[in-house]
């Protein structure tokens, strides 16, 4: 590779782009320079030609100087934190700190040897100020006088250390992850749904001893089909998929005449029927007859202080929600890809979308209804887990990222890269490489908007859980962005504030006193876990991937304390299908492999070999036993023995499922996130029927023994 300019390696490093990395065989990659040129161009960086990296360079000097104040400060309650502030050079600068219950801090400058420079035509001086570490948590404001002018900005004060909630005491609880769209029940809409989740959580409690229930992100999707199945390529974070409402859960159902519901029964029998032979999970159809009753739930009348609460809701979520029902009314009328509406509508403030908005002003409300419904029910499963006595309750998952044709990038375009997409390097499972097809946020205009998005984000999930697994939570360090025409092994690293990011979180979760689970798989800097572990964020350990530097399996007493342990994920394949080499075979299948299926079939059965015999050496299984239920029991009795506070069971192995859900690298040559929950014979189970199933009460036994 030609060695890169560097000029244009400063640059790169000035503004967070990664210019070499270690792969996971540890060997060291430089970055190529047309992936640098790229990268940079995302964030509207010109370092096309040489003269272009000098100026850029010039630029990034200048734009601190030309502010009065940062973007925003994040600091951590208990250290004193120092900042810079810009002001014509002799004036004075007075500053202080009005904090959201308004008090008022006095903030102390301290000396600088900074020297005055020409910035457009004027001097202009640097001031440092210190802030002291025990302003209150919360989100605040810096103000900056300095003569007649007054500057403002944003002040954010995170936790240091998150930890446990202290309703989970000194000791160990464990829960259940599910898909919930795969689970439906008899009286639902052939879609697991809010109050399956409610019920789930107390068979869960009552009679397994559970204290949580992980489900996939709940997070909205196309109002119009085709729907996108993965739960981690939505079209909005913020906002829920109303396909998990219950239309029969809305109190105005009840309201409605006998003819109404009886054709909302038949409604839902027709739809029973006619998914009764489908294989796969059938998100269009379940929408469009869930839809159909919604609209007539939505059109009966209200009481009173119904109306007073929706409209109170309406009014506490703002011009978001507003412009997020605004997407969905014209999605349905252009098209759910924002990028292929006539010009006028692509621009959300343009006069065109506000008049089409105020056109279809009952459409908008509908869609606006549909969020308010979706946050009621989401918050009545979490009250009715913590009402049986769950600890923890609902434990939602964040994606990464957005589809790049959904409503975040219509909504908030400026805030994402463009010409770029997020994915992952090759690795030992993915060999190629992952494109995720998602846009990236672009970590200046995060800190331009003082976080607020993501802010908002993580308020809103964590409004109605006891806790939140963010998934890829390396994402909030760095992420490996691929430019167009470019190759998922052609991209390159860029930083993210993660100071600011995981301090937002953990503020967040303090507030809502709540667990956080970061999933910390895969391709990860040493130092990001002990970060961390600094700030007290749970990690995530899979048994099948827990090894020692020198490649043993890791002992019990050796996993993480502050982490969530489980045998499986979401992205292999249940332990059945696991142990039978499912997940090798199928990537084969499908392409996925750099070696040939007979080298990664002899080294899966090397790495299982292993996990078996330590399990034989520990007791955990009989000598010589390798029936498939045994070691499945013998892994979840082995899960109990290490030291992590939270365990976690996977439903599709409490059920005998084969199936895997996801293969990553994959879109629609797998039915990916479209598997019924199944049982050992591959039959559809509901969700009363996982009731009375034997298995299950085998591995809660295991668990409650831990």
């Amino acid at each position: 590779m030609a060695e890169i300019d560097p000029a244009l390696s400063r640059l790169a490093a000035a503004h967070k782009v990664a210019t070499e990395f270690w792969d996971w065989k540890g060997h060291h990659v430089d970055i190529a320079a047309d992936t640098l040129v790229a990268a940079l161009a995302a964030i509207d960086v010109d370092a096309s030609t040489p003269e272009a990296v000098q100026a850029a360079l010039a630029e990034h000097e200048l734009a601190a100087w030309r502010r009065g104040l940062p973007p925003v400060v994040v600091m951590e309650r208990g250290r004193p934190a120092r900042f810079d502030a810009h002001v014509a050079a002799g004036s004075p600068a007075d500053v202080w700190v009005r904090c959201d219950n308004g008090w008022r801090i006095e903030v102390r400058q301290i000396d600088n040897d900074v020297p005055d420079r020409q910035v457009d035509g004027h001097l202009v001086g640097r001031a440092s100020f210190e802030l002291p570490g025990d302003i209150p948590l919360g989100y605040h404001n810096i103000v900056l006088r300095s003569g007649p002018q007054t500057v403002e900005t944003s002040l954010i004060v995170t936790p240091s250390y998150v930890g446990l909630p202290a309703r989970l005491g000194d000791g160990r609880v464990w829960g259940f992850m599910v898909q919930l769209y795969s689970l439906a029940s008899k009286r639902g809409w052939c879609f697991g749904d809010l109050v399956d989740l409610a019920d789930l959580a107390v068979w869960a409690k009552t009679q397994h001893g559970a204290d949580y229930i992980l489900i996939n992100p709940l997070h909205a999707a196309e109002p119009v089909a085709p729907m996108e199945p993965s739960p981690y390529f939505p079209s909005s974070r913020r906002y829920v998929n109303p396909i998990y409402i219950r239309p029969e859960g809305v109190e105005e159902y009840g309201g409605l005449s006998d003819k109404r519901r009886r054709r909302i029964a038949e409604r839902r029998r027709d739809l029973a029927k006619s998914l009764a032979d489908e294989p796969a999970i059938r998100r269009d159809a379940v929408w469009a007859a869930k839809r159909q009753a919604l609209e007539e739930i939505f059109a009966a009348p209200r009481r009173p202080a119904r109306t007073m609460a929706m409209e109170a809701f309406f009014a506490q979520e703002g011009e978001p929600l507003r412009l997020w029902a605004t997407y969905c009314v014209l999605a349905e009328d252009f098209g759910a890809d924002w990028r292929q509406w006539e010009p006028e509508f692509r621009d959300p403030e343009s006069p065109a979308v506000v008049s089409h908005a105020q056109r279809r002003a009952e459409a908008v409300r509908f869609h606006m209804w549909l969020q308010w419904m979706a946050e009621s029910q989401l918050a009545s499963a979490q009250h009715r887990a913590q009402e049986i006595g769950m600890k923890i309750g609902i434990m939602a998952d964040l994606a990464v990222g957005v589809n790049s044709a959904g409503a975040e990038t219509w909504m908030m375009g400026p805030l994402f890269g463009r010409g770029v997409v997020v994915g992952a390097p090759p690795d030992a499972y993915n060999q190629s490489g992952q494109d995720w097809l998602q846009p990236p946020w672009r970590p200046d205009k995060l800190e331009q908007a003082a976080y607020a998005p993501f802010r908002a984000m993580v308020r809103a999930i964590l409004r109605h859980s006891g806790g939140i697994r963010v998934d890829h939570i390396l994402g909030l360090f760095r992420l490996w962005w691929i430019p167009a025409g470019h190759g998922p092994g052609q991209g390159t690293y860029i930083r993210y504030n993660h100071e600011a990011m995981v301090g937002i979180l953990a503020l967040e979760a303090k507030l809502a006193d709540a667990v956080v689970v970061g999933e910390d798989l895969g391709t990860v800097e040493p130092w990001v876990r002990d970060y961390l572990l600094e700030r007290g964020l749970l990690g995530t350990s899979v048994l099948w991937f827990e090894y020692t530097d020198d490649g043993r399996v890791k002992p019990p007493q050796d996993w993480r304390e502050l982490c969530l342990g489980s045998v499986t994920t979401h992205d292999l394949p249940p332990t059945a299908g696991y142990l039978a080499h499912d997940h090798v075979s199928l990537r084969h299948s499908l392409g996925l492999l750099t070696e040939s299926l007979a080298d990664e079939i002899a080294k899966d059965v090397a790495e299982q070999g292993a996990i078996v015999h330590m399990l034989e050496g520990r007791g955990l299984l009989a000598q010589g036993e390798r029936d498939p239920h045994a070691i499945l029991l013998a892994l979840h009795r082995y899960l109990a023995l290490t030291e992590s506070r939270l365990l976690c069971v996977a439903l599709v192995d409490a059920v005998g499922e084969r199936r895997t859900q996801n293969q990553p690298g994959t879109i629609d040559e797998y039915p990916n996130w479209r598997v019924p929950l199944g049982g050992e014979d591959g039959h559809r189970l509901t969700l009363e029927e996982i009731y009375d199933l034997p298995l299950v009460n085998e591995l809660s036994t295991i668990m409650n023994e831990a």
